[in-house]
């Protein structure tokens, strides 16, 4: 499924209020219950996988967890970043996921890695914070461990938060996107996951565009070269 930002996997207690989810429409649209493999968080748009089978969900989660699943995303964030680099920063495990776990314990501090190549650049003679002109970037993410909100704080913890993140970004970047480009919605996107076939053994290349919103950022940017190329990489 290619998810749309603002949309939840499955029923979480902490949106209590929301009646649609990623499993249920899918189930509904097949006719049979599906198995969710990995998750993207609710503003997080792209790539959702699930298996039709109990055993294909347990095989594919497995490469999950075993790193063995190339994951891509793309995201607009705040300032010129460096051209490329890795994130690694340990992350401590926040309390809703270890009382989620059954663990009543301490949250965990995990190891958390993160690689980044920096694909674009735009400079606006805006004064949005301090500065009298204000820097984006556009950026590819490609997270080796899975750790929960890992891209949002990765980008956050460089100083370079995506732009749309309530949690981890700044509020003035939030509102200028959402006044100038009619944009509200977190600017991250999962547009490429490579892994193998649960049953077949072949390579599975699995591809989604960002979405309406991000690609008229990107558009409006200057970005539709580099964009395209990277979602035809």
């Amino acid at each position: 499924m290619n998810k749309p930002a603002g949309l939840l996997v499955h029923r979480s207690p902490i949106d209590r209020h929301e009646t649609r989810f990623a499993l249920q429409l899918l189930r509904d649209q097949l006719g049979h219950r599906v198995y969710p493999v990995h998750r993207l968080d609710k503003p997080t748009s792209g790539i959702l996988l699930f298996g039709q089978r109990p055993e294909a969900a347990a095989a594919l989660a497995d490469q999950f967890a075993r790193r063995m699943a190339g994951k891509t995303y793309i995201a607009i964030v705040r300032g010129w970043c460096p051209e490329q680099g890795a994130i690694d920063h340990p992350l401590t495990e926040d309390r809703d996921a270890a009382m989620g776990s059954g663990n009543p314990m301490l949250p965990r501090t995990q190891d958390a890695v993160t690689l980044f190549q920096r694909l674009a650049t735009a400079n606006l003679p805006v004064a949005v914070d301090r500065y009298p002109s204000t820097r984006y970037s556009l950026v590819l993410l490609h997270p080796i461990t899975g750790r929960r909100h890992q891209l949002r704080r990765h980008l956050k913890h460089i100083s370079h938060p995506i732009v749309g993140d309530a949690n981890h970004g700044k509020g003035v970047h939030n509102r200028f996107f959402q006044r100038h480009f009619n944009c509200h919605r977190l600017l991250l996107a999962c547009i490429r996951l490579n892994l193998q076939h649960p049953t077949l053994g072949s390579a599975l290349q699995l591809r989604a565009r960002p979405g309406r919103e991000f690609e008229a950022v990107a558009a409006a940017l200057g970005w539709q070269s580099a964009l395209e190329a990277a979602l035809t990489e």
